[in-house]
């Protein structure tokens, strides 16, 4: 990482895979950025630069490098895989992390539980240029994406045929939609559209809320 290639990233501003971070603020918050990117592509974080772009640097390069281990390697759950470059910029030295996409998702806040609890885990992904928690539905995916989890003796139902035909009177759908319209608990409509996605007849995407939405693939 070079200084041009810095100033390339603060020119695009804070998008799907750039955060910027004056400093480190706290554990909580930095670690809950590297899970965003690691659950979701893969990004950077670029401490030293603030929100508008503007350049700060860092009081010292160890004592960052230090924090951030330690928000990678234990406030995330699994750990974060990252990589660390230091940077001089205008005079400042400015601290780059690369996280990279994870092949251990979902990674969520460390919680000291042996496995993750759906209800409680606080798990997030990286929507346009914030980290946002994960609805249930995309951790179930996640978690389906991570094991492995084949569909057994899945067929296409009633329930599946509302859902097509929902998307063909609009662009989208969320459980509450379907809910409502095929008349089912939303408990059950969230598992008709997580076996949706898992079969790969629908995409997964998150708003700016934070709440899912299903789109035809």
């Amino acid at each position: 990482m070079t200084s041009k290639n810095i100033l390339t990233l603060i020119e695009k501003g804070e998008n799907q895979n750039i955060e910027f971070k004056q400093r480190f603020s706290s554990f909580h918050k930095i670690a809950k950025e590297f899970i965003a990117f690691a659950n979701t592509n893969g990004g950077i974080v670029l401490f030293g630069i603030d929100d508008d772009g503007s350049v700060h640097g860092v009081e010292s390069e160890k004592g960052e490098a230090e924090l951030i281990k330690e928000a990678a390697e234990q406030y995330c759950q699994p750990p974060v895989k990252y990589n660390i470059d230091f940077v001089p910029l205008y005079g400042k030295e400015i601290v780059v992390v690369t996280i990279e996409e994870s092949e251990f998702k979902p990674h969520r806040i460390q919680d000291y539980k042996n496995e993750i609890d759906i209800n409680s885990a606080e798990v997030y992904v990286r929507v346009n240029d914030k980290s946002m928690p994960a609805s249930k539905e995309m951790i179930k995916i996640l978690q389906a994406i991570y094991t492995n989890k084949k569909l057994i003796n899945y067929s296409i139902g009633k329930t599946e045929e509302k859902v097509f035909e929902l998307l063909a009177d609009h662009e989208n759908t969320t459980v509450s939609e379907l809910a409502q319209s095929a008349n089912i608990s939303n408990r059950r409509a969230s598992r008709t559209l997580i076996k949706m996605v898992r079969a790969n007849l629908l995409v997964i995407h998150t708003k700016d809320s934070g709440e899912s939405y299903f789109t035809s693939r």
